[in-house]
């Protein structure tokens, strides 16, 4: 369908929730949850991410989940730009503070993910986006439902079947024109009412026609164990492709007054010579991630004939060179480096260079990894003529190299 009117479209991810049905887990939250080796969250952005059809995305999380959201992003593919708010006390309030988020970055559209539908597929997004195009203000995915239904005394026993005709079971991504949920929303709010089951029972409260679009029968929402369990072996049952790149590199020393090593400037007598700022630790480790991935060494993308890179921080460098990584469906595992200088001493300097490792690649800390050693004297190292750099750089491909 052609679209009659182009849309500013955005997303709010719905992450706050405790998610007491699926149990207790070290992992935290369902949300955080590995399922093909990633939190259940990663699954949800990237598949909003993949659409590319998305405006600002907001995603709601509980205060006490900063960190676990942090590692999640770092496992996603393409590494979005997001804004993160805290959620309330229940959904709604969660979703409430979503949508003033999304207000406030200018989104006329609003689409409401659940963040444990990992599962949505850009075939049912370009559906919803296509009714509200058409001139729908909101618009509920939803599947006819199939199964029997009964319904029962508070004893447990049956009380009848209930026909099942013109019956849907919904699902997110719920979507509407932001300043018409927002007014029901903020209208919610202020009655008191707390106890609506989704947003599109919210827009039917205050008087919005809801249009339904066909859902996705695999657009779960995980919400036990059992789903967590077949959801893993489902995305495990895909190609895993684990690929480990290796990276050598070597600068020369001149008089100076200091040296950049994975990121940080160490002061000393000499300095590196290199067309950016040489520093031999990252030229490494990005050659050793472009390797996972069949792309070219470092000289390929940033030539030393480009005067654009005359003096530029190599963090340049190697965040290009995981984008690309990402852009493949990998995930940077583990980075590791080994410099071998007789001077200056990296020990003093190991913790930050991991900790500027770990911000650029976007992994935890225990994944980065930095060693030193001299070359006992011996050759150009040994003669303080140069600094060389070896590094090992493991990906994961979950569903396969793309």
């Amino acid at each position: 369908m052609q679209r009659e009117r182009e849309l500013s479209c955005g997303v709010v991810i719905v992450a706050a929730g405790r998610g007491e049905r699926a149990g207790a887990s070290t992992e935290g939250p369902k949300q955080y949850r590995r399922i093909g080796g990633r939190p259940v969250i990663a699954w949800t952005i990237d598949a909003v991410s993949d659409w590319g059809k998305a405006g600002p995305v907001v995603v709601v999380i509980h205060p006490d989940d900063v960190t676990l959201l942090d590692s999640a992003l770092a496992a996603c593919r393409l590494r979005p730009d997001i804004t993160i708010v805290h959620g309330g006390s229940t959904r709604q309030a969660s979703v409430l503070a979503g949508l003033r988020a999304l207000a406030d970055l200018g989104a006329a559209y609003a689409l409401i993910q659940d963040g444990v539908r990992p599962f949505i597929d850009p075939d049912l997004l370009n559906r919803c986006l296509d009714k509200l195009a058409a001139g729908f203000n909101a618009v509920l995915p939803a599947i006819p439902v199939t199964d029997t239904l009964k319904r029962a005394y508070a004893s447990g026993d049956v009380l009848e079947t209930v026909s099942r005709d013109r019956l849907f079971a919904a699902q997110t991504p719920q979507c509407f024109a932001l300043p018409d949920i927002l007014k029901a929303h903020e209208a919610a709010a202020i009655s008191g009412r707390s106890d609506f089951t989704d947003d599109a029972s919210i827009a039917e409260w205050a008087g919005l026609p809801v249009a339904l679009v066909e859902g996705s029968a695999d657009n779960v929402k995980l919400t036990t164990r059992q789903d967590l369990a077949m959801a893993d072996k489902k995305l495990n049952g895909r190609t895993i492709d684990v690929r480990t790149g290796n990276g050598y590199d070597v600068h020369q020393l001149v008089p100076g007054d200091g040296v950049t090593l994975c990121g940080i400037f160490l002061p000393h007598d000499q300095s590196l010579l290199g067309h950016s700022d040489a520093d031999v630790a990252l030229h490494a480790l990005t050659d050793a991630l472009l390797a996972t991935c069949g792309a070219g060494d470092i000289g390929d993308h940033f030539p030393p004939s480009d005067n654009r890179w005359k003096g530029a921080a190599s963090r340049i460098f190697l965040e290009h060179a995981a984008g690309i990584v990402r852009q493949h469906g990998g995930v940077v595992m583990n980075a590791d480096i080994s410099l071998i200088a007789e001077a200056p001493k990296i020990g003093p300097h190991r913790e930050a260079m991991r900790h500027a490792l770990s911000d650029m690649l976007g992994i935890s800390l225990d994944r980065c990894s930095v060693k030193a050693t001299t070359n006992e004297k011996i050759g150009f190292v040994g003669r303080r003529e140069g600094i060389a750099a070896i590094a090992t750089a493991t990906v994961s491909f979950p569903g396969g190299f793309q």
